[in-house]
């Protein structure tokens, strides 16, 4: 883990292509007490571990599916596995059997993917396992301020351009997005967690790949009057806050692999690009 001292830092953005309905803005000066926070990502073998040792069985797996991505699905069994989509988004499928153990439903799992973030973890699954190892879910305050490495005010945690000298920084979508991903940076789908290199904090997969669950509560207007030392979310909520994007953002659809962009989810919704990382108080 990284420790992190006390710190100030600009949070959110007022960035003219960002959206208005998530509450990224305005800008801020936020300040943190001293914490520490995974270089990466939890990991397919990491969570392994504590399944076994515990036997714990995850909401995807007690509900018996989860979301997935629908061009992950191999076409000879689509029809089998596939039970519904998602109306406002149809490329997301009702997969009966998906789970951490098998990403893309039956027939599909991780033993050439220990090192990749583990995916369809719930929140509760994430707030499980860091009962489990210790540990607790970063707030939104402190994952951006890990995820930004030092920067401020940057868009990703590299500087402000997405592909620095032709370079890419991160795994997300390249094409046209939902129906043609060319995987320009080496990928389609998740990634193994150290694939790209380590912002200045150490931290790695802060953008793209898997989106990552915060400890918070969601409330689009919180950062308008909430408070700002500390900041922990509200006290109540129907999701919680996610960061840093994932291996399907895209600037035509959801550019938020921006270290202040933000999204939610319910507590117990799973899909094939969710995970999260630990942190710990000091």
């Amino acid at each position: 883990m990284i420790h992190l001292p006390r710190s100030s830092f600009l949070m959110g953005t007022d960035y003219e292509a960002a959206f208005a309905q998530d509450g990224e803005g305005p800008v801020r000066r936020v300040e943190l007490d001293p914490f520490l926070i995974h270089r990466l990502p939890v990991t397919n073998e990491v969570f392994g571990q504590f399944a076994s040792d515990t036997g714990y069985v995850t909401e995807a797996e007690y509900f018996e599916w989860s979301f997935v991505f629908w061009a992950h699905i191999p076409p000879d069994r689509f029809q089998n596995v596939v039970e519904d989509r998602v109306a406002e988004a149809p490329w997301w499928c009702k997969v009966r059997g998906a789970n951490w153990r098998h990403p893309e439903g039956p027939g599909s799992d991780t033993q050439r993917r220990g090192n990749h973030p583990v995916v369809h973890i719930s929140w509760n699954d994430a707030q499980a396992f860091c009962s489990w190892s210790g540990q607790r879910l970063p707030t939104e305050a402190e994952w951006e301020y890990a995820a930004r490495g030092g920067l401020e005010q940057n868009l990703y945690p590299w500087g402000n351009k997405l592909r620095p000298n032709g370079e890419h920084r991160c795994n997300i979508w390249q094409g046209q997005f939902p129906t043609n991903d060319t995987a320009e940076d080496g990928y389609s789908g998740t990634c193994p967690v150290d694939a790209f290199p380590a912002n200045g904090f150490g931290l790695y997969s802060v953008s793209g790949n898997t989106w990552e669950w915060c400890s918070d509560w969601f409330d689009p207007e919180y950062h308008r009057t909430g408070p700002t030392v500390n900041p922990s979310g509200p006290p109540t909520g129907n999701a919680r806050v996610m960061k840093g994007g994932s291996f399907l953002c895209h600037k035509s659809y959801c550019n938020r692999y921006r270290v202040a962009a933000r999204s939610s989810s319910t507590p117990d919704s799973s899909t094939s690009h969710l995970g999260f990382r630990c942190a710990a108080s000091l």
